[in-house]
């Protein structure tokens, strides 16, 4: 069926100008009534296999598909049932694609990189509309690249974080903009990549750019107006609770960024947010202490942003270990004694298991080989090796700064309580060195050079979600930068780095099938269901691929 593309432009007084892409069709789908996601919803949304609302497929962001129509015996069936090529940009160095697209109502929402926004026909790839932000190539990102991850649903708005730090709410029907807030000063290193997280009447977002020597926080806004209601910074100045481990005027420029999208446990009305390394990166002189709260998971009160508790992983990181990895919540028995969990793979090759009602560590057990840490004491602190800093002459150390994983996203079953992880095996030579804070610019204090090639590889590993133990690793020729689903027809789906897109079986780790994109491949796989089919979804390259079994 041909398709008429009109471009319009839409200029309103309250904000920028951007450019809308509407694609007009005798579709089925009426454009009026795209999407009206509910926060009931989201709330639903790990049970609702034919929708996938919100970036980790639901609050308690387990990344499972409870859809079970593809499974080991038929998976060798699957096929491409339609492919999208994403829309050139202009801007420079985006190239990346990291986004999760979002399903609601049989309409696709995705982002493109940078700060691009498409809705699709998720029963054919039609293009219904393309929105694009006036984005200068002069933005700043240090020490990541120009990408974006995904978009927030809502009622009837979308809503996307970009990469000059603003936020927007966008008509879901229409792709017409509701409203713009401006979230921080880009110019000083401030961005936003993350898809932002959808509450009840609010839209929560962090922020990227320790790598600038930004002090880091978390922001929500409200859905409606696009109003701030509350913002709680990671690194608290003099006088605050965790200040004390901070000296001088460090605390200003301490980092602590919050780039990752978290998690919601909506009974007991707490947020669960990553926050990542301090600055410099590699040079603790400067900030001696455990330099809180960085490399932690925050429990914060959604209405009012108030720490409930927190948990520091990697105190006194100078590795750049972030904890911006994605907080699981798992409802269990563990050791006898029913708890609720949050799990979490962190960058620093250890796998962790918190009780997010109080804080208290459970459990740290390595997932990955590492050089820096004879394990994990009582109370959940690191037993740091000596000659593990970076050093001006340069120190090995395993794992790299990219860790023994990254942002991209683990899965877990709760139905056979298996924690899967992609993992990248690497190590680095860390340096120091002096480091001067000018806004705008890096503030690193040092570097490091990975080791490559034949030194290093990676894997899908299995855990055993209550102890940590490995059940099975499938081995990959290179470190991946992609995530993985688990779902109820028994399989995970998971990608290499070279640009194959592979099923395993669930029980036992042996590959049942694969697809090869041609491209690179650095985002999360995700499912959902039209027409009663099921469907999986992953990025390869510049192209959307979504499969079937017909």
């Amino acid at each position: 069926m041909l398709r008429r593309v009109i471009y319009r432009h839409v200029n309103f007084c309250r904000i920028s100008f951007c450019k809308i892409i509407v694609a007009a069709s005798v579709s089925l789908l009426c454009v009026s009534s795209f999407a009206d996601t509910s926060y009931e919803q989201l709330l639903a949304d790990e049970q609702n296999g034919d929708d996938w609302l919100s970036y980790s497929g639901g609050y308690r962001s387990e990344r499972f598909s409870p859809l079970a129509q593809i499974s080991p015996a038929n998976v060798a069936d699957m096929k491409v049932m339609w492919a999208y090529q994403m829309q050139p940009t202009g801007i420079s160095g985006a190239g990346l694609q990291e986004s999760t697209p979002l399903v609601a109502n049989g309409i696709m929402y995705l982002t493109e990189s940078p700060s691009s926004v498409t809705a699709l026909d998720a029963r054919t790839g039609n293009l219904l509309w393309h929105w694009r932000p006036e984005i200068s190539n002069e933005v700043l990102n240090i020490g990541f690249p120009r990408i974006n991850r995904g978009v927030a649903l809502l009622d009837e708005s979308v809503y996307v974080a970009t990469l000059d730090a603003r936020l927007f709410a966008l008509d879901a029907g229409t792709g017409a903009v509701r409203w713009e807030t401006k979230v921080a000063e880009n110019s000083v290193g401030f961005s936003l990549t993350l898809a932002p997280l959808a509450l009840d009447g609010k839209i929560v977002v962090g922020v990227s750019g320790a790598e600038a020597g930004v002090r880091g926080y978390i922001d929500a806004y409200d859905s409606a107006t696009g109003e701030r209601l509350w913002r709680t910074f990671t690194v608290p100045e003099p006088g605050e609770p965790g200040s004390e481990t901070w000296q001088g005027d460090a605390w200003q420029t301490g980092g602590g960024s919050t780039w990752l999208t978290g998690s919601f446990d909506a009974e007991l009305n707490t947020l669960y947010w990553t926050t990542g390394n301090p600055a410099p990166d590699w040079n603790g002189d400067v900030r001696p202490g455990d330099n809180l709260f960085t490399c932690s998971v925050l429990a914060l009160d959604p209405d009012t942003g108030e720490m409930r508790w927190y948990f520091q992983y990697t105190p006194h990181d100078t590795h750049d270990w972030d904890a911006n990895q994605i907080p699981v919540l798992i409802d269990a028995e563990f050791e006898g004694e029913q708890r609720k969990m949050l799990a979490l793979a962190n960058r620093n090759a250890f796998y962790y298991l918190i009780d997010r009602e109080s804080g208290e560590f459970l459990l740290g057990e390595p997932y990955s080989y590492q050089t820096w840490a004879e394990g994990i004491d009582d109370t959940g602190r690191p037993i740091v090796l000596p000659n593990s800093e970076p050093t001006r002459e340069g120190n090995l150390v395993w794992p790299s700064l990219q860790g023994a994983t990254n942002w991209f996203s683990p899965s877990y079953n709760p139905r056979t309580q298996q924690f899967f992880v992609p993992n990248r095996r690497m190590g680095a030579i860390f340096y120091k060195a002096d480091a001067e804070y000018t806004p705008g610019a890096p503030f690193l204090g040092g570097g490091e050079q990975a080791l490559d090639g034949d030194n290093a590889t990676g894997a899908i590993v299995a855990l055993d979600a209550m102890t940590g133990l490995q059940q099975w690793e499938f081995e990959l020729l290179t470190p991946p930068w992609s995530g993985v689903m688990a779902t109820a027809g028994g399989l995970v789906f998971a990608s290499s780095n070279e640009g194959i897109f592979f099923a395993l079986d669930a029980r036992t780790g042996n590959p049942v099938w694969n697809f090869n994109s041609g491209a690179h491949i650095r985002t999360n796989p995700m499912g959902f269901a039209v027409d009663d089919k099921q469907r999986v979804a992953i990025i390869g390259g510049q192209t959307l691929f979504v499969f079937g079994v017909e």
